[in-house]
Order: structure tokens, then sequence, then C-alpha cells
């Protein structure tokens, strides 16, 4: 495994974890907030956390493209759109249906990643299909409760989930041309005055709900999105997106850490016996050729 892949997957691992133990800020948060109000929230903390260190991100290796100023912003508000709707739709999804039932919809962008792939010629390895079902039985495993009957609010978070793999499929293909900074704090910016905009309009606002979850707020915004969105898209210029997706998955493992650790909650035979195969999905994907990164523009999975 070269270098650079190693860095990635340590990347995506990070953030798979960040955004795990952010279930759990969420969770409280949404107590008290209601969605709109709590994704303004996020994305504008995420994007003035990393504002300061936008005039560093336009440092590139000799001869490697840069993109100019119209697809660089092309770039932001497509991926911000994205982020946007698919953060939305979680948020209220999550409302009105279990959480249980949430999170193993929402993971369902593991699958749907290299499907999406192939509409796009993207070759997927065998390899990459092996740890996408491993991962996808022990997402089932680890956060399925009981039978999966049909919920108001499960065809949301289906959709939020094919927004979300769309989402690693652009950034996998933007982040080749666009520095990972400027994209990063551009789709921050994009998805926090869409955020903001709906929240005005259909929201109610209060400081005092506001003040209540202060502490989960700060984490979504600085660390699960200011830092871990941030990771992926780095991560993502040395990871072809199936492989991403799958390690990206393991935010359900770290999602019940969190919930053991800071909620209580403990994890029976079923959950961890799931957390063994997503783990054993995110070591299958990384067999097989060591493939290089994908050609700036080419597509990859």
């Amino acid at each position: 495994m070269s270098q650079n892949r190693r860095r990635a997957n340590l990347l995506l691992m990070t953030a798979a974890a960040i955004w795990g133990f952010a279930f759990v800020a969420q969770r409280v948060g949404m107590e008290h907030l209601q969605p709109l109000t709590f994704n303004a929230a996020r994305f504008l903390i995420g994007t003035l956390v990393l504002l300061p260190l936008l005039p560093l991100s336009g440092r590139r290796a000799a001869g490697e493209p840069v993109a100019g100023p119209r697809e660089t912003l092309r770039a932001a508000l497509l991926t911000g759109l994205v982020l946007f709707t698919a953060a939305t739709l979680q948020q209220y999804g999550i409302v009105s249906t279990t959480a249980g039932k949430a999170g193993f919809i929402t993971s369902l962008y593991v699958v749907f990643v290299p499907v999406l792939g192939l509409f796009f010629g993207q070759r997927v390895s065998r390899f990459a299909w092996a740890g996408v079902g491993l991962a996808a039985v022990g997402l089932y495993l680890l956060s399925a409760k009981g039978p999966l009957s049909i919920a108001p609010g499960d065809g949301l978070v289906l959709l939020c989930a094919m927004f979300w793999a769309v989402h690693v499929q652009m950034v996998g293909a933007y982040v080749q041309r666009v520095p990972a900074l400027r994209l990063a704090v551009g789709q921050f910016a994009v998805a926090a005055v869409l955020s903001t905009v709906a929240a005005a309009l259909f929201d109610t606002f209060s400081w005092t709900a506001v003040r209540a979850v202060t502490v989960p707020v700060l984490y979504a915004g600085i660390f699960s999105i200011g830092v871990a969105f941030t990771l992926q898209v780095a991560g993502q210029k040395h990871a072809r997106p199936t492989h991403a997706a799958i390690i990206l998955s393991f935010e359900s493992v770290w999602a019940a850490v969190g919930g053991g650790l800071l909620l209580g909650e403990v994890l029976g035979m079923r959950e961890l016996a799931g957390c063994v195969l997503i783990l054993g999905g995110v070591v299958v994907a990384q067999g097989g050729p060591q493939a290089a990164p994908p050609a700036p523009g080419a597509p990859a999975a």
C-alpha cells in the first residue's frame, strides 16, 4: 500500500470517528433545536473556523493542475447544494423514524456509491464489491433494531443516503483540481447560506434553545463540519470513491462507541458482530491491485 493511500485511509477513518461521535451531539441538539436551525448553526461555525486558513489553500505541487475561480465556484455551489440537501433530509428523517433505522438507511450510501459509479463508467474491483457487501451486512446488524418496517421518515433518510453517495462521487471528482480547503470552505458556506435562509422561512428561532445546546452545536460545527468534512475532501484525493465510502461507513461503529461512552448504551453480540463485519469490509476493500489515484477529471471508483 502506497504512502498516499495509507494517509488517505487515516484521514477518512479519522473523519468517520468524528462523525460517529457527532451522532451523540446531533441527538442531544435535536432535543432543543429544529432541524434547519441546527444545520445552519453547524455549517456557519464550520465555515468560520476554516476561513482563517483559506490563504494557505492555493499551494499545489509543481505541474499539478489548479482550478480557476469559475471552476472552483461551480464546485463549491454544486457540492454545497448536495451537502445541504443531504443534511436537511437526514435531520427531518431522524425526527420521524427510529435512530437505529436512520443510521442503517443513511449508511446505505456505501452501496449507492459504487452503483452510482457504474453509470459514469467507473470500474469497481471484486475486492471493493466484497467490502461493500460485508459493510452493508455489518451496518444492518449494528444499526437495525427489529424488522425494518416502513416509517414516515424512512423515505427521507433513503433519499439522504442517495445524496451522500452523490456527494462522495462529486468530491472525488472535484478534489483532483480544486484545492481541498477551498472546496471544503466553499461547500460549507453554500450549505450555511441555504440552511440559514430555510431556517428563517420554516423554523422558529430561540436563543434559549441555542444556549441549551451550545456544546453539541460547537462540536458539530467545529469537528463534524470544520474538521471531518475537510479530512474527507483531503482523503478522497488519494482514495477512490468506493473505498472512501467503505471506510467512512465505519462511522456507525464509532457512533455505537460514542453512545456507549456518553449515553450509556450497551452493545450486544449482534452489534459487536456488525462492527467486526464493517471492519472486515474495510480490510477486504484494500485488497487487490494497488491502483493509482485517478487522473484529474477522470472517473474512479
